[in-house]
Parts: structure tokens; C-alpha cells; sequence
């Protein structure tokens, strides 16, 4: 099997859930990595912004839509290890104003992918995978882009089977 890197943003604190807020402990996009992990292996990268997003989600959002119309490329805490080595990348985030947190573009600007392939999945209430399979193709050139996966953030702790089976296809 090729080596597989699971590269994901996620948000724990407050989160939009079905309506409301609530408190999550654990990041939905990030269980959705593990799930994925579980199911076909590979290594977890959590990408963490140097300078963190509001603990309030209503500020959080409205810093993520000034970054995406300034087409900020915020800096970020660390990069995956030895990532040249990795074939297949699963990409996850929160899907936000219709794509990804730009700090996944900040990470993903850094690498040559050609020759690899790019996995998305995202979570959200309801706006899909919006443009980012699209930002992703144009982001990742040389590499092969597969359909990406959109998991309701409210239904994340219980999408395993459907993670999996998924994850599982598209190696």
C-alpha cells in the first residue's frame, strides 16, 4: 500500500451544530481523520495556525472570510515530516465561506505534488465540499485529485462505516 499522510485543520471550542452553538471537545474534521486512519492507516498531521482563530465561532467565521478575501496565507505552527515520502494525502478541513481554511493553502503552497494524490474531505452544516475540490485542483498541479468526501459536522462522531467504506475506495 502507499504511504499515506492525513493531513487535516479542525476545530474544537465552539462549533455551529444543526442550528446553534455548542461546545465539541474534539473537532469534527478531526474525527473524521481518525476514522479514516483506522481504515486504511497512515500518518495523522494536524496543521495549527500560529496565531489562533477566536474561541468564539461567530468572530472565528468572520476572521476566516477576512483572511479568504485578502487571500491570506496565515502561518502555521509546523509541517508534516518528510512529506515528499508520502504518494497518497488525505486533506481535511472545515469547509469555510465555500472552501478550506487558507492555512491549507499556506500548507499545501509549500509542497511540489506532482505525482501524488490528493484526497479531500471536509465537514459542514450543509454547503457540501462547496469550491474546494476545485481551489485543491488548481492548488495541487501535477497531482490527480479525487472526489472528495462531505460529512455533516453534527453527524461526524457516527460517520465511521461511511468514512471507511469511503477512504477505502479511493486508495
Amino acid at each position: 500500500m502507499a504511504d499515506i499522510l492525513i493531513v487535516y485543520y479542525s476545530r474544537k471550542g465552539e462549533n455551529y451544530r444543526n442550528g446553534g452553538l455548542k461546545h465539541i471537545d474534539k473537532g469534527n474534521t478531526e474525527r473524521v481523520a481518525e476514522f479514516i486512519q483506522k481504515a486504511v492507516g497512515g500518518e495523522l498531521f494536524e496543521v495549527d495556525t500560529v496565531k489562533p482563530y477566536s474561541e468564539s465561532y461567530m468572530t472565528c467565521i468572520e476572521e476566516a472570510k477576512a483572511e479568504l478575501r485578502a487571500k491570506a496565507r496565515p502561518e502555521i505552527k509546523a509541517y508534516p515530516e518528510n512529506f515528499e515520502s508520502y504518494d497518497t494525502i488525505f486533506v481535511g478541513y472545515p469547509n469555510w465561506w465555500g472552501t478550506m481554511p487558507m492555512c491549507m493553502f499556506t500548507l499545501l503552497e509549500k509542497y511540489d505534488l506532482t505525482g501524488k494524490t490528493v484526497i479531500p474531505f471536509c465537514t459542514n452544516e450543509g454547503s457540501g465540499m462547496g469550491a474546494s475540490e476545485r481551489d485543491l485542483k488548481n492548488l495541487c498541479k501535477g497531482a490527480t485529485v479525487k472526489a472528495g468526501l462531505s460529512v455533516h459536522g453534527a453527524e461526524a462522531a457516527q460517520s465511521e462505516s461511511k468514512v471507511a467504506a469511503w477512504a477505502k475506495g479511493s486508495i
